[in-house]
């Protein structure tokens, strides 16, 4: 695999960190373009392509607010328009060489956390979920539209029925990322991306490599599967990887230190490499460490350079790295909604 990190769009100190750590495979997350800027247009993504090439980093993926919402996943008015942004998002990547794209299916409520503050080890931070919080909390500030999982099924056909071509044309693979948390429902919203055997149906729906999955581990530990063999269950179907752990489960849990999870990660690696997956993974949901404000739960600096520490040890180390000597990770708290 190649190890990757969520890099800004414009040069900071971020890539120059990636780059001392040994790691030239980047993804933008449309989150760090600027408030809500969904990126589709070929000028402004070969600005982003042409920076990365100039400080020898590989654009290798897409995530987040791609030109893709609930006017989608919903069938509301303007969904052709929105799905053809996307396939202009495909043409104009593969152009430029850019090889995947992560999206989500999740309508109404997205990421759901109940606690950002978790404390773990040496007083480090991580995040939560606890769905008795979730339900025992503030409504949501927007009224969550009603809908069903069969629309959302629907509504996932007809989008990958237009797409897919497109991105077998562009030569751009998409990952599906799984409902986080992947539960049936987060306050009345159904989800439908949740286990295994939903991906098996999204699969089926185009039987194609570029119709595939961003094989988030988090989310399925708390699916309850057997990770390791959940990865040669999909094989060349995974076209990205988030690098993560969770204690717990869809009911709740909370994220750990890369090193200190129950999922054995070492064999989660061998997996990886039995099923030849040669994509980019980054690691994800790290913990806020000392000097750190917490602005961006699961997402500052130093536990990503830790956990990339922690990635590469385990590839060097080979098949029979693993993660049995981990100390335990720390139990949930209740929280209060994430907003």
């Amino acid at each position: 695999m190649d190890i990757s990190l969520v890099l800004p769009p414009t040069p900071d100190e971020r890539w120059e960190l990636a780059k001392q750590v040994g790691v030239t495979d980047a993804v933008v997350h449309t989150l760090e373009v600027g408030d809500g800027t969904r990126l589709y247009e070929y000028d402004d993504l070969a600005r982003i392509a042409d920076a990365f090439d100039d400080a020898g980093i590989d654009w290798r993926v897409v995530e987040g607010g791609v030109p893709l919402t609930d006017r989608t996943r919903l069938a509301r008015p303007g969904r052709d328009e929105e799905v053809e942004r996307f396939c202009t998002l495909l043409r104009n990547l593969g152009d430029l060489g850019v090889p995947v794209v992560c999206y989500d299916w999740m309508a109404g409520l997205r990421w759901a956390r109940t606690d950002t503050a978790v404390e773990s080890r040496g007083g480090s931070l991580t995040t939560a979920y606890d769905d008795e919080a979730m339900n025992a909390g503030p409504a949501p500030d927007a009224e969550i539209p009603e809908f069903t999982e069969a629309e959302l099924w629907e509504n996932l056909e007809y989008f990958l029925e237009r797409v897919v071509p497109v991105a077998e044309e562009a030569g751009v693979r998409l990952g599906l990322h799984p409902d986080d948390p992947p539960r049936d429902e987060v306050r009345g919203a159904p989800r439908i991306v949740n286990d295994s055997e939903a991906y098996e149906r999204v699969l089926d729906i185009y039987d194609s490599e570029h119709n595939g999955i961003t094989f988030c581990q988090g989310n399925f530990a708390a699916m309850g599967v057997d990770v390791p063999e959940t990865i040669r269950q999909f094989g060349d179907r995974i076209n990205f990887v988030h690098f993560r752990d969770v204690d717990g489960d869809a009911d709740a849990f909370v994220e750990t230190w890369h090193d200190a999870g129950p999922t054995d990660v070492g064999a989660a690696m061998a997996a990886y490499e039995d099923v030849g997956f040669e994509g980019p993974a980054r690691p994800d949901h790290v913990p806020t460490m000392a000097t750190e404000d917490n602005d961006n739960p699961g997402y500052e600096t130093l536990g990503r350079l830790f956990a990339v520490g922690y990635m590469r040890g385990l590839l060097d180390r080979g098949p029979a790295g693993g993660a049995d000597d981990a100390g335990p990770a720390d139990e949930p708290v209740d929280g209060v909604a994430d907003e």
